[in-house]
């Protein structure tokens, strides 16, 4: 759904809740022109919820708010990051990657590009203990899914030799001062050459050279999920936790009484962190005998 020339998304079917896609690096200055379209747009939403940008961490609006967190690397210069922001074993990593023959840079989104992707997203059926929510999905899904934002989005390669072996997508906001790091995946066959720490190199510089102030990793946790692989990647690649407002905007009765009792969440942030633990931990066993086993290299 277009609304005000921004891409609206619409989820759950009892409680109907919209946000703007890539709400992590798409932003809005004047929320309510927006908020009025989509009170016009013939469709049920019963909240609305926006992301503030960074670097405001405190309150900039009089919408209702809730707490959310990102993954958020400061950028000044690829030296900086090189030196003073990370952990030796980083750069370690990635001194690795160069030496067994992998090579990273910035390309353009072509169909030999595409077709790449298209075999990273199938290598395998499990990462991280969980279900690939990209695998099994048809050249022409990847093809439309990768070309979003493609006026503002930096794509880079890792290679060896010919074949590409892990790619990063960073989308820039409309401002180009905050990038969101939208996609970074590698094949699990070559974690032994660390393309991914590559590319977190290369995105780095790709933003220093661009003047990018933030680069933003997803969320840097999730409710109340203890640390784990992921998260720790971040942390010793420099992301560091910020907080910053989430705005929830009832637009419906059934909107207002959700947010105050906290029907906008996920079930699942109800219950106490060493019982979720322990799902999770059934739930990647699962996987691991169903599905082919793999984790993510970092």
């Amino acid at each position: 759904m277009i609304v005000c020339g921004r891409t609206i998304k619409v989820e759950g079917k009892l409680i109907r809740i919209a946000r703007i896609d890539g709400d992590k690096y798409e932003f809005l200055e004047n929320p309510e022109q927006v908020l009025e379209g989509v009170r016009r747009c013939g469709t049920r939403i019963d909240l609305f919820t926006f992301m503030q940008k960074l670097p405001e961490a405190s309150r900039k609006f009089c919408y209702p708010t809730e707490q959310d967190n990102l993954a958020v690397l400061p950028v000044t210069t690829f030296d900086h990051w090189w030196t003073h922001q990370i952990r030796s074993f980083p750069r370690n990593r990635a001194r690795q990657a160069e030496k067994r023959g992998v090579v990273v840079k910035e390309v353009q989104l072509d169909e030999i590009l595409i077709r790449g992707i298209w075999e990273v997203y199938n290598e395998c059926p499990v990462r991280q203990g969980r279900r690939f929510t990209h695998f099994g999905k048809d050249i022409e899904r990847v093809r439309r899914e990768t070309s979003t934002y493609i006026d503002r989005s930096i794509w880079i390669g890792a290679f060896l030799g010919e074949k590409l072996i892990g790619f990063a997508k960073i989308t820039l906001d409309e401002t180009r001062t905050q990038a969101g790091l939208v996609h970074i995946i590698s094949l699990v066959q070559h974690r032994d050459k660390a393309p991914t720490n590559a590319l977190v190199a290369q995105a780095v510089r790709s933003c220093a050279e661009r003047g990018i102030a933030y680069l933003v990793y997803e969320n840097f946790a999730h409710g109340k999920k203890q640390p784990d692989s992921l998260s720790n990647f971040k942390e010793i690649n420099g992301f560091k936790r910020i907080d910053v407002p989430r705005y929830y905007v009832p637009l419906t009765k059934v909107g207002r009484i959700a947010f105050k009792v906290g029907f906008h969440r996920r079930l699942i942030d109800y219950f106490p962190e060493p019982i979720v633990a322990r799902l999770r931990q059934l739930r990647n066993a699962w996987y691991n005998r169903k599905l082919q086993p793999s984790t993510e290299a970092s």
